[in-house]
């Protein structure tokens, strides 16, 4: 099976005059056609710089990215940015939503850059509102919104596009406990839907419900763990038991 993220020796260095702070050091891992990772790490580890690099928002100083059978390790500008709205759905912790524009307006802006449009837009747009189930919320602000609901907006933007992979980084950090369960819930329907889900988080209880763990320290990977059925499918039940009592 080929790899859909394919990184060979990813190495990333920042420079301050003559000093080199060398935050990535060498990380090699394939993932794959719909696999659900959780990418893990403490402070330091290199875990949001290498969220940027597979994110294209960032290039290596060494080593080979693929994305989805695209070398972007030397890409110029233009190409990162036009790979990142065709390749790339992001979900970031803030939400990152325009807060004068509608959660249909919001939706649609991926497929503005694509060259989509206006009546397709917003077709596509309902249409992915209505896997988050907020197409009642379609017309309202995100300052009209709770956080959980402007969550599933960032989710329905990030989905529009068909893209190859989801990136998530810390799509629970400003959530209470049950949004984050119901995001999380969203988040194994578009992997079930068959899309390929990297989760950025410091949360163990969340990173339970990825079918594998990668664990960054110091800029190298310290272990890369799939999960055994076995604890699949406890921590499946654990998940939709509290999904079920909280909407009691």
């Amino acid at each position: 099976m080929s790899a859909i993220i394919h990184l060979q020796d990813l190495r990333k260095s920042y420079f301050m005059g003559q000093m080199e702070l060398k935050v990535l050091k060498g990380i090699t891992l394939d993932i794959h056609k719909n696999e659900y990772v959780a990418l893990m790490g403490p402070s330091g580890s290199g875990k949001s710089t290498l969220m940027n690099i597979l994110g294209c928002l960032d290039t290596p100083t060494n080593g080979t990215y693929v994305l989805n059978n695209h070398d972007v390790s030397k890409m110029d500008d233009d190409s990162l940015a036009e790979i990142r709205n065709k390749e790339i759905g992001f979900v970031f912790q803030q939400f990152n939503l325009l807060p004068r524009l509608t959660a249909l307006e919001n939706v649609a802006l991926p497929l503005i850059y694509a060259g989509v449009g206006k009546n397709e837009r917003k077709d596509k747009a309902m249409e992915v509102l209505e896997m988050v189930n907020l197409t009642d919320r379609s017309h309202h602000k995100p300052n009209e919104m709770s956080g959980g609901q402007c969550q599933r907006v960032a989710i329905a933007r990030a989905l529009v596009n068909d893209p190859a992979i989801i990136l998530a980084d810390e799509p629970t950090g400003n959530l209470d406990s049950k949004t984050s369960y119901e995001i999380m819930d969203i988040f194994n329907k578009i992997h079930d839907n068959g899309n390929t889900v990297v989760l950025v988080t410091h949360e163990e209880d969340i990173a339970k419900y990825s079918q594998r763990i990668i664990r960054l320290r110091d800029g190298v990977v310290e272990s890369d763990r799939a999960m055994e059925m076995a604890e699949l499918e406890a921590n499946n039940f654990k998940f939709h038991l509290f999904i079920f009592y909280t909407r009691l």
